[in-house]
């Protein structure tokens, strides 16, 4: 479905259209109609938008953060992109960076680390590395499509059972079922939690939504496989979108409840930088009778801005709103008989057995 407003907007893709970012005085792009329908009774119409991918080698793969409102305080991304297109992401400015488009750009020129895992290895080889769990999946999917080839996620999962390192992963694919091997003997061990997101039950909001993403029925019977595995998980509804995905709160939180998930959470919406006007855009696109209503409830949780970037206020909004889809929340988990607060389950991941793992071959001697 392309539209003269939206000309780039195609369909299995999240976002509507792949402007550069105006933040770095980059060139921008504007597309000329007329020689567009000019160019298109000649040749046909535009070849299908495709994926692809650029292998680097950077030299670290270990990235540390100081943040105060975050649980970890380290990470692994082994992709830049995501494929999955959802438009709310809010990792899509990064892509700013590299002088490619937090649109579309983002879901189709995807970067790959085929080394992660041997840099991993060295990192946590070295003498003075303290471990503390690692956090897979805070910016990009380590589970989007390409892991199907690259195996990027699950080499690194490997590394670290070898080392007893703890891992935490947060998802939107069953993608992560592959790996179930792993993740049960992992698990067994106290190393790893898994947090899968659950934004909507409905298959068609989750198409314009989150694209190339599992089906939302195949995400919650991965929560059910994971729970049948044993492995601790955690559904995280997120993000609530006022007047678009909050009215499936209650329903999420009943099924998983069912499942045995004994752990959940929300988030609101989050709109930084150039995922704003994205994000008003794919509106404009799929919603345009509510597009107002949807943004005025937004500002009103953010104190009059589409984003909040400050520490703490970021993750908790503000306002009448943003209450009401607490008390919500907060309900339908006591209903559920998922905690909350001090009642929350809590997964302790056990960092006491770490062993460095062996470089180039070298055997282990204890």
């Amino acid at each position: 479905m392309r539209t003269r407003e939206h000309p780039d907007f195609e369909h299995g893709r999240g976002a509507a259209s792949g402007a550069p970012s105006s933040r770095f005085n980059l060139n921008q792009r504007e597309i000329d109609g007329d020689w567009r329908d000019h160019v298109e009774a000649l040749d046909g119409p535009p070849v299908k938008l495709r994926t692809h991918v650029t292998e680097e080698r950077p030299k670290t793969i270990l990235s540390f953060n100081q943040s105060p409102d975050v649980p970890f305080d380290r990470s692994i991304n082994a992709y830049r992109g995501c494929e999955h297109g959802c438009v709310y992401c809010f990792a899509r400015p990064t892509h700013a960076y590299h002088d490619l488009s937090p649109g579309l750009d983002f879901e189709t020129q995807l970067f790959a680390k085929p080394n992660a895992a041997d840099l991993l290895r060295e990192t946590l080889a070295k003498p003075r590395y303290q471990p503390k769990p690692i956090a897979l999946g805070t910016n990009t999917d380590p589970y989007q499509p390409i892991e199907k080839r690259y195996r990027i996620t699950r080499s690194i999962l490997e590394v670290c059972l070898e080392a007893r390192h703890p891992v935490t992963i947060t998802t939107k694919s069953d993608r992560i079922l592959r790996d179930a091997d792993l993740l049960e003997e992992m698990a067994r061990e106290k190393l790893l939690a898994v947090a899968i997101s659950v934004t909507t039950l409905d298959p068609a909001l989750s198409s314009k939504l989150e694209p190339r993403c599992s089906a939302p029925a195949k995400r919650v019977a991965a929560l059910a496989k994971l729970v049948e595995l044993g492995v601790p998980v955690h559904c995280s509804v997120s993000p609530i979108i006022p007047a678009i995905t909050d009215e499936f709160m209650e329903g999420i939180i009943a099924r998983v409840g069912e499942l045995g998930v004994a752990s959940a959470g929300w988030i609101p919406l989050r709109l930084p930088h150039e995922v704003s006007s994205l994000f008003r855009e794919w509106l404009d696109v799929h919603y345009p009778d509510r597009a107002g209503k949807v943004m005025s409830i937004v500002r009103s949780i953010r104190n009059g801005r589409d984003n909040d970037p400050d520490f703490f206020t970021r993750m908790k909004p503000t306002g009448v709103w943003a209450d009401l889809f607490r008390s919500r929340f907060a309900l339908a988990c006591k209903r559920a008989g998922i905690g909350l607060g001090k009642n929350a389950m809590r997964f302790e991941l056990d960092c006491s057995r770490f062993r460095p793992p062996e470089v180039g071959g070298q055997m282990r001697l204890f």
